[in-house]
């Protein structure tokens, strides 16, 4: 391919290929989101890699399921194989609440409608190019794809399911962050290797008629798994704990009397991989096909940056460390300041740099100062359940991207929208030098880079659930709101922090959720940010939900499973609502709280809130 057509979309039609020259595609990428030429959104990163590598690389966004196939058959045949991916969400997330309602709306689709790809799409889109070119290589990847590469629950159907490599008749999982190993694929198959024949690249998923090396892990069998559910549990300790090593170790799982071997996977990216990604010649906006229609997923990102990859957060019902593991892979500074240049030429750029982030904001270069104490850590939380002593926790390099960031010509203002971690930047240290550069760094946050909110996750009040939920004490997020309130005070500043919190989390009762709705009312919040627990695939909530077993003591957790449970967790969540006063007065009186109740629901409606001191 020419260097001029790399400037271009790939293209999505046989009109666009014709007008490149192509006969035929080398490789076809189908996605159930739309196509948008922005490094935010996965299947473009993998495009845009696979044709730096040099392959002509087609993309077909939500293709129609229902009709007579004719977007599956438009492109024809790719030279080297087809990949398939749900979007940048998984799809049963995507459709549905926590209520198993369906959803009116679809973030990731022109003008947000809903009904532009089905349920499982990774499923449906592989069946169907398997049966219309069987003969013609079938690699799923994405969100989806990869957190259910092993046996896993499924909340929507309420029940356990293999390996959605079973399900999808795909001949290969690509899990986690793709871009070696789609690469490394595609480079396989180019040299004349048969996919049967590719069983060592990392990150991959398939089955294997070898047997397991003496090294490598069994796990139980996927029926086993449905007969015993601590069968299930203890898979998810062993999974969650190599997936989250340096150097993690080969798994198999039967399933329906085959073996699904399970490859480790790749080291984090070097800062010079990271730059050479972000350094793609990406348009940042939606393919032209949409004229104009608004996506509401890019309104989001549009003019956003993203700084790292990587979460050593390990929250329980998390599912970022499964996808793009605990380490850190960071950008340099000079290539997040080209981004930065990059954004402040788009045409519809007003001087505001969304977001400058990751998943979470402030993990931007840090990690362990030993790495050989880290590679041979299993740990899958380097916070919980306190900061690991071997935890680079100094933020001045974050800082430093901040101002420098700041500085360029024609932006205005660089916000964070991302979630902070603030318990992060209120690491104990000894370091007198450290801790004076998260001093500045939390200060120059506040100051600088909120757009009137700071949203902030301490997700619960009660210490036992924030220890099932690997999160730390809410005793930090009162500290964090004290030097938030002050910082305020200090500078005449009216922003508010906003906390989000989760109802019905495995180990989560009424009494819990009462105490919550009583502390949150004290500190003067009426509660907006808040959730019902989702159980979503390859989490350790999920599997606690599922199971009631605690996989990493075998502890038996309580869980809230019934819709009428759920609801009255929830309903404390909004104590102020008018609507809701009776039956929380009902549930409280079930669970003989009347102190709570008293408190929540003072006898005089003259009588004053109590402050919180600090």
């Amino acid at each position: 391919m020419t260097e001029i057509n790399k400037k271009y979309f790939l293209p999505t039609s046989k009109d666009e290929m014709e007008r490149l020259g192509w006969e035929q595609a080398d490789i076809i990428l189908f996605s159930g989101d739309a196509y948008i030429d922005h490094p935010s959104f996965g299947a473009a990163v993998i495009g845009r890699v696979l044709q730096d590598a040099g392959y002509k690389v087609a993309f077909v966004p939500q293709p129609n399921w229902r009709d007579d196939l004719r977007d599956f058959k438009k492109l024809g045949k790719p030279r080297l194989f087809f990949g398939v991916s749900a979007g940048a969400m998984d799809s049963m997330v995507n459709h549905y609440t926590a209520g198993r309602r369906l959803r009116h709306d679809d973030a990731y689709t022109p003008g947000g409608k809903h009904g532009m790809r089905p349920d499982y799409p990774t499923i449906v889109y592989s069946k169907i190019l398997k049966d219309l070119y069987p003969e013609i290589p079938v690699i799923a990847g994405g969100i989806e794809a990869s957190l259910r590469r092993v046996s896993h629950y499924d909340y929507w159907q309420n029940k356990l399911r293999p390996s959605i490599l079973a399900d999808s008749q795909a001949d290969m999982i690509c899990y986690g962050m793709g871009e070696k190993t789609m690469k490394e694929i595609a480079d396989r198959i180019a040299a004349g290797q048969k996919i049967s024949e590719i069983t060592d690249i990392r990150q991959t998923v398939f089955f294997s008629k070898e047997s397991p090396q003496k090294e490598d892990i069994i796990l139980h069998s996927f029926e086993d798994c449905l007969k015993n559910k601590k069968y299930q549990s203890e898979n998810f300790k062993i999974v969650e704990e190599e997936s989250n090593k340096y150097e993690g170790k080969t798994l198999w799982q039967s399933t329906g009397g085959r073996m699904i071997r399970i490859n480790p996977m790749h080291p984090p990216l070097s800062q010079e991989e990271m730059d050479a990604i972000y350094s793609l010649p990406f348009t940042r906006v939606p393919h032209p096909r949409y004229k104009g229609k608004i996506i509401p997923a890019y309104e989001m990102i549009r003019h956003s940056i993203t700084l790292h990859r990587g979460c050593f957060g390990g929250c329980a019902f998390c599912t970022i460390s499964a996808h793009q593991g605990k380490f850190i892979s960071s950008r340099s500074k000079d290539s997040i300041i080209k981004e930065a240049e990059n954004v402040t030429r788009m045409s519809d750029f007003k001087g505001y740099i969304s977001d400058l982030g990751g998943p979470s904001a402030n993990m931007y270069s840090l990690g362990g100062i030993n790495k050989d104490i880290c590679k041979k850590c299993r740990k899958p939380s380097c916070l919980h359940p306190s900061i690991c002593k071997n935890l680079n926790v100094d933020h001045s390099k974050l800082l430093e991207i901040y101002r420098a960031v700041n500085q360029v010509q024609g932006v205005k203002k660089a916000f964070v929208g991302s979630g902070v971690r603030y318990d992060l930047a209120l690491a104990p240290t000894d370091n007198k030098r450290i801790e004076k550069n998260n001093k500045d760094y939390i200060s120059d946050l506040l100051k600088n880079h909120i757009s009137g909110r700071l949203k902030v996750a301490p997700e619960h009040t009660s210490d036992k659930v924030l220890n099932l939920m690997r999160k730390p004490s809410f005793y930090l997020f009162r500290r964090f709101k004290k030097i938030f309130d002050d910082i305020n005070e200090k500078y005449q500043l009216k922003q508010q922090l906003i906390p989000y919190f989760i109802s019905s989390h495995p180990g989560s009762t009424i009494e819990d959720m009462a105490e919550l709705a009583l502390e949150t009312r004290d500190m003067n919040y009426r509660l907006e940010q808040v959730q019902d627990f989702t159980p979503t695939p390859m989490t350790l909530a999920s599997e606690i939900f599922y199971s009631g077993i605690h996989p990493y003591t075998g502890e038996q957790i309580y869980v809230a499973t019934s819709d009428k449970e759920k609801q009255a967790q929830r309903r404390l969540f909004f104590w102020y609502k008018p609507e809701e006063k009776e039956a929380i007065k009902n549930d409280l009186i079930r669970i003989n709280r009347p102190d709570i109740l008293k408190k929540l629901f003072p006898w005089s409606p003259s009588k004053k809130r109590r402050g919180i001191g600090f």
